[in-house]
């Protein structure tokens, strides 16, 4: 199996395994589909901490406003009187205005934030540096993982609006002002699967062709590729270096001038004149030349 390491940019994204005769057309589409479902993964845990401590999404009509716009407004949250989470409800105040305040009690907010950090785990980059390969089933499972704990904590769902029901339901808007709350450029960081490339040595994979045909038949490849979107142009080439074996060097390299630095300033020649540095002191003490002064009294 050659393994690859998938990046956008200079950015580790996830490990993944595949046989060199894999179709580079099915290949694409599979580490697209991949990186595309980590993004939703991190969109889905990022609401849900903003459900965990706030409660469910208020109507659109009403975010933003203050309590005495809404009761001049005649404003009425239907949706967010049915979906009360079990165990009941403890306030805390959304200042930003997008959530109504009905947050779950502790037992239930430590469900919500606890799924949420086992799904930040699967998804991680950190995953990378484990050797850890990361699958379209794996990612899947986080989100069925995270999607049960929001049917516990909140049995009756969640308003049709709220972006975490939207992101189960695959209608999650993108655009738009949603793309500043709270995941910025949400939208352009999406890959579709039809326009995903993928790029290894600054040569695109072409979808017609094999994975063989340009890491040849070693199934114990490891390949760095790069996933871009299609149009726009090649990706940076890798480093000859990484920055962390950069910064390595660039520290080797001061200690170097540290330890001349301390050398120079140590390079004193004064205790050549001292008695013990005389190489011909034992040769005058047999002769018994020793200590004669030329000089006269």
């Amino acid at each position: 199996m050659v393994l690859l390491h998938v990046k956008r940019g200079d950015e580790s994204q996830f490990l993944l395994q595949a046989p060199g005769s894999t179709e580079l057309e099915e290949l694409t589409v599979q580490v697209a589909r991949v990186y595309n479902a980590r993004l939703k993964v991190q969109r889905v845990c990022s609401e849900m901490e903003e459900l965990a401590e706030h409660g469910v999404f208020l109507p659109p009509n009403m975010q933003g406003l203050t309590d005495d716009q809404i009761e001049e407004l005649k404003l009425r949250d239907e949706w967010g009187e049915k979906c009360v989470p079990s165990g009941g409800s403890v306030f805390k105040k959304d200042d930003i205005g997008r959530r109504n305040g009905q947050a779950p009690n502790e037992k239930m907010k430590q469900v919500l934030k606890k799924t949420v950090e086992e799904a930040k785990a699967i998804i991680s980059k950190k995953q990378v540096e484990a050797g850890v390969c990361v699958t379209a089933e794996m990612v899947k499972d986080a989100l069925d993982q995270l999607r049960g704990a929001v049917m516990i904590v909140y049995p009756m769902g969640l308003p049709p609006y709220d972006p975490v029901r939207m992101e189960f339901e695959n209608k999650e808007d993108l655009s738009g002002t949603q793309r500043s709350l709270p995941w910025p450029q949400a939208g352009l960081s999406v890959i579709e699967e039809s326009e995903a490339q993928l790029w290894w040595a600054a040569k695109e994979l072409r979808r017609t062709k094999k994975l063989s045909d340009y890491v040849g038949k070693n199934e114990k490849t490891k390949i760095i590729v790069k996933i871009q979107q299609r149009g726009q142009g090649a990706p940076a080439r890798e480093p000859i270096i990484s920055s962390e074996e950069q910064k390595q060097l660039m520290l080797h390299y001061h200690r170097r001038q540290e330890e001349l630095k301390k050398l120079e300033e140590n390079d004193d020649d004064s205790c050549l004149n001292s008695p013990w540095a005389d190489n011909t002191a034992l040769k005058r003490h047999f002769h018994g030349v020793k200590d004669i002064k030329w000089r006269p009294r």
